[in-house]
């Protein structure tokens, strides 16, 4: 022990439990070589052994794998010849010996029988469970827990030997980041094994304040992982010196669990990616956009929050996001450009479905993300000041990429490694193959929201984007613009030149428009010679100017010497009304001022 030495057998018997390390036989384990003592009244550190009258004292080291473990005392009262004393120490190589053939013996077999109960085992708890049961009952230790880093909290894949209240709830609640040993074993990656757990510089508070003074916490290897994701952590709260035999195992151990657990982790992978395609097949694919970002998270090793974004009408949109607001995002809208310079390489490598990582220790983040969306936006809604690492994986089909999945860490820099990337490769197919059917859905449904002629959004798709776009500018308190359009000289151009020239006409508006569109602005054609536009997070001032560049681009338009004009009325959430009626009235009211004032644009 860390005080002495814990008396196992004595002949005749004696009534002493621990013997302290000062006398000879701490002298023997410390030098690591019998010490005789033909005298002990000359030996100043002699220590009486109670009722028994002492002339000589042998004290024999004995080794396991080469360290001291126990000391086999000898003493009476007569002294000891040097052929007995020969023997004696032959003796006892002898028995270390044996004691290395058992460690060898025992380390095999714990090993064997780990193999087997994990080949046999369904679930990564339950072969968390059988591990910490085997290894406990062999070590000789009351509590073991296998911990697992999943995004920034430690998360207890199996517990045995706990029964403490306070740390029952610490085990369901999970370890915060950078606390106990277990955080420090998974960030330098090296097992610790300490009898003075108040004195390590990451504890866990509980813990500590009921006196536990030993652990072991190990890392648990997976095959071809740069860094361990598992940490195995045993204690007790007595005091216990760790054996070199004892640490070998541990490590043995830990590596033949890291093996074990990896065979599950990629069976629990691809039954997780054909739950999904199964899924495909029953519900509609916008359905599994969520569950399927969820699985990604779950199963990616350092992910902790993340998104997904579906290229629609040219834009990448948000369609799902664990850890942000989803409603907040899907206000913002990034062209393919802003897209690839969030992921950092060329389109050829997009193309290719090659998965990239970011770090904040290699790259700003958050510059990054301000170049691709507005700042106040993705700072609050979607966190982009908080997030350390990030993983991206772009989703080609047919030469284009139709969306992009970001998985993220919000507290460890480092979370992501090969692994991750191996694992995020897993999503491409399922992820591809759904887009795919909800492209081709979405065709059938856009149909009904788009204008044949123009190809804009209908009126139809007005009401409804009108309603998303208002309630997100509640929510979250930004300005929300509208803008209502009615062509002058149309009707002219329609009826002395005809309908085919009529319609050529709405169909070069519409393009007028589409040119002048900034990222995030939605056009519609509500029918005739009436369009309207959606200036999100669009103050009043800002949507007269885009009003008036919209009205300069209609009056460039001339059919056979017909020149087109345009009335606009405009209106702004909240100033100018709260509700879909009240702006809508608002605006059409100004547009009706603007066309009997000859004015191009009334606000």
């Amino acid at each position: 022990t860390t005080q002495g030495f814990r008396l196992l057998e004595s002949t005749p018997p004696l009534s002493l439990k621990e013997v302290p390390a000062s006398g000879v036989m701490g002298r023997a384990f410390r030098e690591g070589r019998p010490v005789y003592v033909p005298d002990v009244g000359k030996e100043p550190g002699y220590i009486p052994a109670p009722g028994l009258k002492t002339l000589a004292e042998l004290a024999l080291p004995l080794e396991e794998r080469g360290e001291v473990v126990a000391v086999l005392n000898l003493e009476r009262n007569r002294p000891f010849p040097p052929e007995e004393v020969e023997g004696l120490f032959r003796f006892a190589q002898a028995v270390s010996l044996q004691l290395s053939r058992l460690a060898d013996l025992e380390e095999r077999r714990l090993i064997a029988e780990l193999s087997e109960r994990l080949q046999s085992a369904a679930t990564l708890e339950e072969a968390g469970a059988e591990a910490l049961a085997l290894l406990l009952g062999s070590l000789g230790l009351p509590s073991g827990t296998l911990w697992e880093a999943r995004g920034g909290r430690m998360e207890a894949l199996a517990y045995q030997g706990v029964e403490e209240p306070s740390l029952l709830q610490v085990l369901k609640e999970g370890l915060p980041y950078g606390v106990g040993l277990a955080w420090q074993v998974y960030e330098t990656q090296r097992p610790v094994f300490t009898a003075r757990y108040a004195e390590e510089r990451r504890v866990v508070p509980a813990l500590k304040a009921m006196g536990w003074r030993t652990f072991a916490a190990l890392p648990v290897l997976s095959p071809g992982a740069p860094r361990s994701r598992r940490v195995l952590v045993l204690g007790q709260k007595e005091e216990r010196l760790w054996r070199k035999a004892e640490v070998e195992l541990l490590l043995l151990f830990s590596r033949t669990l890291g093996l074990g657990l990896e065979r599950l982790t990629e069976k629990h992978r691809h039954q997780a990616v054909n739950g999904l395609f199964l899924n495909l097949l029953q519900r509609p694919p916008e359905d599994l956009y969520q569950p399927l970002l969820e699985e990604a998270i779950r199963q990616v090793p350092g992910a902790e929050a993340g998104s997904l974004l579906v290229l629609e009408e040219d834009a990448y949109r948000f369609k799902a996001a664990v850890g942000y607001d989803l409603e907040g995002l899907q206000a913002i809208r990034f062209t393919p450009g802003a897209m690839l310079l969030w992921y950092g390489h060329p389109l050829e490598r997009a193309l290719l479905g090659e998965p990239r990582t970011m770090s904040v220790e290699e790259r700003s983040i958050v510059e990054i993300s301000h170049q691709t969306a507005p700042e106040e936006v993705i700072d609050q809604v979607g966190r982009a000041r908080e997030i350390q690492a990030n993983l991206c994986l772009p989703i080609p089909y047919k030469g284009e990429v139709l969306a992009y999945l970001n998985l993220d860490n919000l507290h460890d820099p480092n979370a992501f490694g090969e692994d991750s990337l191996e694992a995020a490769r897993f999503f491409a197919t399922p992820l591809a193959t759904l887009l795919h059917e909800s492209r081709t859905r979405k065709l059938l449904e856009e149909a009904a929201l788009t204008d044949p002629l123009t190809g804009l959004a209908n009126r139809r798709a007005f009401d409804r984007f009108f309603q998303e776009e208002l309630k997100r500018a509640e929510r979250y308190g930004y300005p929300l613009s509208l803008a209502v359009l009615d062509l002058k000289g149309f009707k002219q151009v329609n009826d002395r030149l005809g309908h085919a020239v009529g319609d050529l006409a709405l169909i070069q508006v519409a393009k007028a428009l589409g040119r002048e569109r900034r990222n995030g602005d939605r056009l519609f054609r509500w029918g005739g010679d009436e369009f309207a536009a959606l200036f999100p997070h669009t103050p009043k001032q800002g949507a007269i100017a885009a009003a008036f560049r919209y009205a300069q681009a209609i009056q460039d338009l001339c059919f056979e010497g017909l020149c087109l004009g345009v009335n606009i009325g405009v209106a702004t959430y909240p100033e100018d009304g709260t509700s879909p009626d009240a702006l809508l009235s608002a605006a059409d009211t100004r547009m009706y001022e603007a066309k009997a004032r000859g004015q191009v644009v009334a606000a």
